[in-house]
This record gives C-alpha cells, sequence and structure tokens, in this order.
C-alpha cells in the first residue's frame, strides 16, 4: 500500500476505462470512485492537447470532490490530417457518434495513399494528488 492510497476520483464517464484502471490501481490500495457518484459531468474540454484536457478533468474533478483525481484525454492523431482529429476525436463530425466521426474521416481520407495513411492512438493520463 503507498502513502497516496484511498479513494481517488476517476474523472471519465468511460465505464471501460474505469474498469481497467481500477484493476491495475487495486494492489496499490488506491479505490477508485467513478465520477458519477458525485454527479459531476465532464467539463468541456477546450484544452488545445490531449495533456490539457487530461488536466483539466482532473483539476475539475479534484476541486468538485476534495479527493485526488485521475482523468485521462485520448484520441487519433492522423498523419495526413496534420494530427487531426486529434483532441476532437469524439467530436469530430460535430454529433452524430463513432459511425458520423469515421464516416468523415474515411472522406477526407479518400485520395491519400496507402503508404501515406499513417496513424496513431494517443492516451494521456494525468493524476492529481
Amino acid at each position: 500500500m503507498t502513502e497516496r492510497a484511498g479513494r481517488w476520483v476517476f474523472a471519465s464517464g468511460n465505464a471501460g476505462k474505469f474498469s481497467e484502471l481500477e484493476a491495475l490501481l487495486a494492489p496499490t490500495g488506491i479505490v477508485l470512485v467513478a465520477r458519477d457518484e458525485f454527479g459531476l459531468a465532464s467539463p468541456e474540454e477546450t484544452g488545445r492537447t490531449f495533456l490539457e484536457n487530461a488536466l483539466l478533468k482532473a483539476r475539475h474533478a479534484a476541486a468538485a470532490t476534495g479527493l485526488p483525481a485521475i482523468a485521462d484525454d485520448s484520441g487519433l492523431a492522423v498523419d495526413a490530417l496534420d494530427g487531426a482529429p486529434g483532441v476532437r476525436s469524439a467530436r469530430f463530425a460535430d454529433g452524430g457518434g463513432s459511425r458520423a466521426n469515421i464516416a468523415k474521416l474515411l472522406e477526407l481520407m479518400e485520395d491519400v495513399p496507402d503508404p501515406d495513411r499513417g496513424a496513431r492512438f494517443c492516451c494521456v493520463v494525468a493524476a492529481l494528488a
């Protein structure tokens, strides 16, 4: 057990990420609590980078609950699109969800040759104790 063990709020609404992180942290004595248990909504993601958004969410949750917080921000960075959709991955098509985002991405990549279709999935985690 670490000296930072205890309750930490997870500042994301993603149940899959919560389960994964909960299992990873269990041996440390950290008990992860979902932000939903506090009635917290996610703040508007106004950052220009994944790190800025992860910190924004962690600071929001920590301030609202008085607990240490862990947050993440993640998305797809496509080389041919200069890193887009990036921090806007979930909102890339401005509504319509995952299917609309994928359709927009495929439309933009239509004329890009296969060798130039490099991309990365990026994830940044911020922990504030």
